[in-house]
């Protein structure tokens, strides 16, 4: 599983026109699915993100977690962090998961957050999205398990 996280001031996920997911503080999450993933990758990796230290403490270094900055999490599926870019100068899926896996993989992160106590809010599986974000840094990682 592959998280790629921005620290945002604040971030939205639209579909249709229509605001669907919004935060202020906190993370935006593109998480994607590759095959070889399941319940136990997801947790690991959810676990990760909640904990990572992106934040500024009092002496300003990356610190806090999410959490301890009382931040929310966007969660936004996105199948293309799974593309080999290796060869050619198109990208290929073929390590990703099946449409089937990834949404029960991307519910079940989410379903876990929330479970650990985190506000989140997310995008549309599969749905053709609109993201907007102020990158607070800029500051972005990769995560991966």
């Amino acid at each position: 599983m592959i998280a790629l996280i921005q620290r945002v001031k604040q971030a939205k996920v639209e579909v249709a026109g229509q605001t669907i997911g919004a935060i202020d503080q906190g993370l935006l999450i593109f998480l994607g699915v590759e095959r070889e993933d399941d319940i136990a990758k997801m947790e690991k990796l959810a676990t990760k993100v909640m904990n990572y230290r992106v934040f500024a403490d009092d002496n300003g270094k990356m610190n806090l977690n999410v959490q301890q900055v009382d931040g929310s999490l966007l969660v936004v599926s996105q199948f293309t962090l799974a593309a080999d870019t290796g060869r050619g100068l198109r990208p290929s899926f073929s390590g990703a998961g099946t449409p089937e896996q990834a949404k029960g993989l991307y519910h079940a992160f989410v379903d876990y957050c929330r479970t650990q106590g985190m506000a989140v809010e997310t995008g549309e599986f599969a749905a053709d999205m609109q993201v907007s974000l102020i990158n607070d840094g800029p500051v972005t990682f990769n995560l991966q398990v």
